[in-house]
């Protein structure tokens, strides 16, 4: 053996020295990998740098390989234990830094965090299909699941050994090494064009587009707060005495009601749909294309017919086939509704001498006019009534009614945006629910939409629980003037549907973090749904929206009108909503030659679509199936809302909206949400299986 030299020795010593002594100090300053010192530990925001990311992801995948490589290596026989339970503790710190940078990329984003995603993204995609490919994992996995009716298990253990198995299963661990090759391929590069795609509808959605009005003549219609805003958005964009009208929805809905000149309305929604379809570089058919070919592939390898066939069997729905038969018996009456609508429309154009058919843009506008002839119900006159503060303060309201949690809004806790609220969420005793961060309206680095989302999901740690933070992301409308925010009632109704999701995430209690709260796409809309019910309910109403000038309560006579007009251009918002649900299964089960417009074209004919009318989302910036997790699942929001009536007929029918005693079993279905399948669990509150003759009802369809 060569002798290595007392110098060679030292300068090793003094390697090995400054890096331990660099790692050390890395760890010491990285917030990510050492303990959260902030109240409830939560995430310190405020010391979280971009340069944080990258060695935080780094260290969590190291870390679970060791966790996976400790479960793989043990002697001993697969049990629940040391295996299912060790795998469902693995991988903690890296959910938690994961968890942190994708919310802020939705909700604080910049170039540089966009270019981060793209170096994250792969790598933790390879770490997944790493885990769900390991084929000594999932020997071990599979030896439990096989033997699972001889360990004694309870129910929410045997829950958690089939959910793991078939989470292998459905991500190709048995197939041959050769097709996992293809599927982790297949894998990346969707991951990667569902990054590219969002960023597309981002850029073209903040930066892409402004209607500037110069003149003030074509201001006309437009209510005061409106214009307020515009000349604000004009002064921020340093255009002083111009107006300016983005794609955001709360400056393009607005300008689409009110309006009076047709050439800019048309202007403005030809800005927002087209989105992704200008054949620029943000442009998304491509991108879309290759994500529908992707997942037709990657389903057919799975052994499924097609990616809806592969999504759904996973949903309450099971197959496609039961999707567009469900889909189908409401696109008729609604489809119906939609056109006699449409007509009452057409007939108001012919009164006031114009020449021309309505068009998609002109529709917000003539339903307006129709809202106050028939309902004598205008939106500008709700608004002062529903100030944003208000609205919270309803929402808490009926929080507390049914479940007796409070709010204390916390100036203590880090926040990740200036605007961004933290509030503390305690029971009726004061004991801790959890944390709840509320961001409410639109930014250059804020995705489109609305969304709740977590930094921490309940769990349990050595008997003692982990309580969850959560939080809810809008781009509602903003302070205009002497003004404060004055949200239009679907705002109203949106803020209430959030905190349904919030709800969800706070009251969750399971002990498996695999399970716990995970239920299936077409469940989980449920939950915030149900919340919208309470909104528009009178006894509600008279609570929390109160004018914000004068403090006075909204008139009987005005809640009369919102009553009444309950069932007003439901025809429209359902075929909207439908024909994008539509639209979504075709993209997912039909054949497709790559011609993007024409498939479009081709599936609205098909079950014949109105010109009048688009689909909410349009392909090219449908970013809940082909940027978020919503693809062959849009549909889930209508199948919710079969449930969501149904249960709140429950509290109608009993006489009292915050009936304890269904109030307490809905809580239960929040809280144990995830240990059972979907029906059992809403058929455990409702007692019976759900009938769609309340959403008829509701939306005026019968």
């Amino acid at each position: 053996m060569k002798k290595i030299s007392p110098v060679l020795i030292l300068a090793l010593a003094l390697f090995v020295s400054c890096n331990s002594s660099k790692e050390t100090k890395t760890a010491m300053t990285n917030p990510f990998l050492k303990p959260y010192e902030t109240p409830f530990e939560v995430p310190p925001f405020n010391e979280i740098e971009i340069e944080h990311y990258l060695p935080a992801v780094a260290e969590g995948i190291e870390q679970q390989q060791e966790e996976i490589e400790a479960i793989t290596s043990n002697a001993e026989d697969p049990t629940f234990e040391n295996t299912i339970l060790a795998l469902d503790h693995s991988g903690i710190l890296l959910d938690r830094v994961t968890t942190v940078f994708y919310n802020l990329n939705s909700a604080n984003t910049n170039p540089d965090m966009q270019a981060l995603a793209r170096e994250i993204t792969p790598k933790v995609t390879a770490h997944s299909d790493n885990i769900m490919l390991n084929s000594a994992l999932f020997k071990r996995v599979k030896a439990v699941y096989d033997k699972r009716a001889s360990f004694n298990l309870n129910h929410e253990q045997l829950r958690l050994v089939e959910k793991f198995y078939k989470d292998f299963e459905r991500n190709g661990a048995n197939l041959s090494a050769e097709d996992q090759e293809k599927l982790r391929g297949l894998n990346q590069e969707l991951s990667n064009l569902s990054l590219k795609f969002g960023e597309n509808l981002l850029a073209e959605t903040n930066k892409n587009f402004r209607l500037v009005i110069e003149d003030e003549a074509d201001l006309s219609g437009l209510p005061e707060g409106v214009v307020a805003a515009a000349a604000e958005e004009a002064e921020k964009a340093e255009m002083s005495g111009k107006w300016v009208f983005t794609l955001q929805k709360p400056s393009l809905i607005p300008f689409l009601q009110y309006a009076d000149n047709r050439d800019l309305r048309e202007e403005i929604y030809r800005g927002y749909f087209m989105r992704g379809n200008n054949d620029n570089e943000f442009d998304n058919k491509e991108v879309l294309a290759k994500m529908v070919e992707l997942r037709d592939e990657r389903a057919k390898l799975l052994g499924y017919t097609n990616h809806a066939a592969y999504i759904i069997d996973n949903n309450m729905a099971k197959t496609p086939e039961n999707v567009y038969d469900f889909l189908q018996k409401l696109w008729t009456p609604a489809l119906e509704v939609a056109k006699k609508e449409r007509d009452e429309m057409q007939a108001i154009i012919n009164r006031e001498g114009g020449k021309f058919e309505l068009k998609s843009w002109d529709w917000w506008y003539y339903a307006e006019k129709l809202r106050k002839e028939k309902y004598d119900l205008d939106e500008s006159e709700i608004k002062p009534y529903f100030s944003l503060d208000n609205v919270r303060e309803g929402v808490f309201y009926v929080c507390n009614q049914l479940y007796g949690i409070q709010f204390e809004r916390r100036e203590d806790i880090p926040v990740y945006h200036p605007e961004a609220e933290a509030w503390e969420v305690k029971e009726a005793d004061g004991s801790h629910v959890g944390v709840l961060y509320m961001d409410f309206h639109p930014r250059d680095g804020k995705r489109v939409g609305a969304w709740n989302t977590g930094y921490r999901r309940q769990a349990y740690k050595e008997g003692k629980k982990i309580y969850p933070v959560t939080s809810i992301v809008c781009n509602f409308t903003r302070s205009a003037g002497d003004a404060p925010a004055l949200l239009n009632f679907d705002e109203v109704q949106t803020f209430f549907h959030e905190f349904g999701h919030a709800l969800h995430g706070l009251f969750t209690d399971g002990p498996y973090r695999r399970t716990a709260g995970r239920v299936p796409r077409d469940f989980v809309e449920l939950p915030s749904q149900i919340m919208e019910n309470w909104a528009a309910e009178p006894e509600v109403l008279k609570v929390y929206a109160k004018h914000y000038q004068t403090g006075e309560a909204i008139p009987d006579a005005l809640v009369q009108k919102l009553v009444n007009s309950g069932h007003f251009n439901q025809g429209f918002a359902t075929v909207e909503y439908l024909a994008a649900s539509l639209l979504d299964m075709d993209w997912h089960t039909q054949p497709f030659n790559g011609d993007v417009l024409a498939f479009e074209k081709t599936s609205m004919d098909r079950f014949g679509l109105i010109d009048e009318i688009i689909p909410r989302y349009r392909s090219t910036y449908f970013s809940h199936i082909f940027a978020g997790g919503y693809s062959a699942g849009y549909y889930v929001y209508i199948w919710a809302g079969v449930l969501d009536t149904d249960a709140f007929a429950a509290f109608k029918e009993s006489g009292d909206l915050f009936n304890p005693e269904l109030a307490a079993k809905f809580r239960t279905l929040l809280a144990k949400s995830g240990s059972d399948e979907g029906m059992t669990i809403y058929r455990n509150f409702r007692g019976q299986d759900p009938s769609t003759e309340y959403l008829l009802e509701k939306r005026g369809l019968k």
